[in-house]
């Protein structure tokens, strides 16, 4: 049988999902699963914006009660965060084993169809 570049690519991939998997799951160290959980909350916490305003007394206040509010939504996030952050990687988990589980039995069936059309075609060759 030849090694073709599908056969390469595949193999790959399925092995990049099992990584992933391994690294979300926190199999490998559990350290990797609170990076895998605190990347999108970086990337989501990076993007932003910022405008200027002169100072007066009322935007002072404002921006206090405004520090307060955002201070306690924090909290309440973070409270939050304790209590769903095993089912959201356990969600992660769930799904990056279906996806190899997908991959796994495509990597099977075309190994049989390749197998079979093989088969037929010596089959045809003793024929002749």
């Amino acid at each position: 049988m030849t090694e073709t570049l599908y056969h390469k690519l595949l193999r790959i991939a399925a092995l990049t999902l099992c990584l992933v998997l391994v690294f979300v799951s926190g199999i490998a160290a559990p350290i990797t699963k609170e990076l895998s959980r605190g990347a999108s909350t970086y990337v989501a916490t990076a993007i932003g914006m910022n405008a200027a305003v002169l100072p007066t007394e009322l935007n002072s206040l404002s921006a206090q009660l405004q520090a307060r509010e955002q201070e306690l939504k924090q909290r309440e996030i973070a409270v939050e965060l304790k209590e769903s952050a095993s089912t959201q990687s356990d969600m992660a988990t769930y799904i990056l084993s279906i996806l190899l589980f997908i991959l796994l039995v495509l990597i099977v069936l075309n190994y049989a169809l390749d197998y079979l059309r093989n088969k037929q075609q010596e089959l045809s060759t003793t024929a002749s």
